[in-house]
């Protein structure tokens, strides 16, 4: 067993949510109660403009307001920050921790600053986040020493908050592979409150190992999970059961590491029909965790599934990347 790996602890049953991201058409107390009525365990929730503003006035008061709300419908939350414009109406997920202006990685920072106090009101999971692509001009070295300053004081937060800060390895970013959580894990000197969001479908898009050996690799650091469809070398966020991922294989890997927090399906571009796959996708899981080994798509979609509302495309129009 090498320092990157662990052996499996006992079997432990898998909680899903699934994310507000994809629920983006609806108000976030409607969209909480549709989660709490399909029997959801929770919701992977990002803070956006049109769900918890982590901008607007009074956060401490809409976030007691949905603390309330989530304790009265049972669920469990992760918090999320992969919202496209809440700091930037003109770049998509910018300002990001690598920018060359001091004060636009502030905001950045500050963003999962608030992020942190929201998760601990809450009593989430975790706070995840991500790097950022690399800005023109700028060499490597220079945007990992960004990133390892601007999160260091966001670890603190975390660290006095007892909120694990789960780094994600997104297709495109300059921490883009569990390989690079680990150089960043070794630079910040293994800091404890510092884990992992690992997404599934970008281990089945760019990682060397298939995506249950990244589960067991990746096992001692997991703090947050997301799980959609993909195919190899697609950033492409797919409904579950559309790609090439063996949804049995990778959840019984996931359960056999003793992994206790939520596993969030993550459809950020299907919002235009966010109930349906919401509706779809738990019994698809629920159907794939209780088989071991693989099963093929059939299998795993032998139970009727309710059709698209009249008039809802399968897909959006022009596929991308969240």
């Amino acid at each position: 067993m090498t320092p990157e790996t662990a052996e499996p602890t006992s079997a432990a049953p898998l909680r899903f949510g699934y994310g507000t991201n994809g629920l983006a058409d609806l108000r976030l107390d409607d969209a909480l109660a549709l989660l709490a009525d399909l029997g959801y365990d929770g919701v992977g929730l990002t803070l956006d403009h049109m769900h918890l503003d982590p901008l607007a006035p009074d956060l401490a008061a809409r976030t007691r307001q949905v603390g309330r709300r989530l304790a009265a419908l049972g669920l469990e939350v992760t918090v999320e920050t992969g919202a496209r414009y809440v700091l930037d109406p003109r770049r998509k997920h910018g300002p990001s921790l690598l920018d060359p202006d001091p004060a636009d990685r502030s905001r950045r920072a500050d963003l999962l600053l608030r992020a942190v106090r929201v998760a601990a009101d809450l009593g989430a999971h975790a706070v995840h986040c991500f790097s950022g692509t690399l800005p023109p001009g700028t060499d490597e070295a220079t945007a990992w020493h960004r990133l390892a300053e601007a999160l260091t004081p966001v670890l603190e937060a975390a660290t006095a908050a007892g909120i694990p800060l789960a780094v994600e390895p997104e297709p495109g970013h300059l921490l883009a592979t569990l390989a690079d959580f680990h150089h960043l894990r070794r630079a910040l000197g293994d800091p404890t409150h510092l884990g992992l969001t690992l997404d599934l479908g970008h281990c089945q898009c760019l990682e060397p190992l298939p995506p249950a050996d990244c589960v067991r690799a990746a096992a001692p650091w997991l703090r947050h999970v997301q799980i959609e469809d993909m195919r190899r070398g697609h950033h492409e966020h797919l409904p579950l059961g559309d790609g090439e991922i063996d949804f049995p294989a990778v959840l019984s890997a996931l359960a056999a590491t003793g992994y206790d927090a939520l596993t969030v399906v993550e459809l950020p571009r299907h919002s235009h029909a966010g109930p349906h796959y919401a509706e779809t996708s738990l019994p698809f899981l629920r159907t794939a965790a209780a088989r071991p080994g693989s099963a093929t798509l059939d299998q795993l979609s032998s139970a009727p599934t309710p059709p698209l509302p009249s008039g809802v495309p399968s897909a959006p129009l022009s596929p991308r990347s969240p």
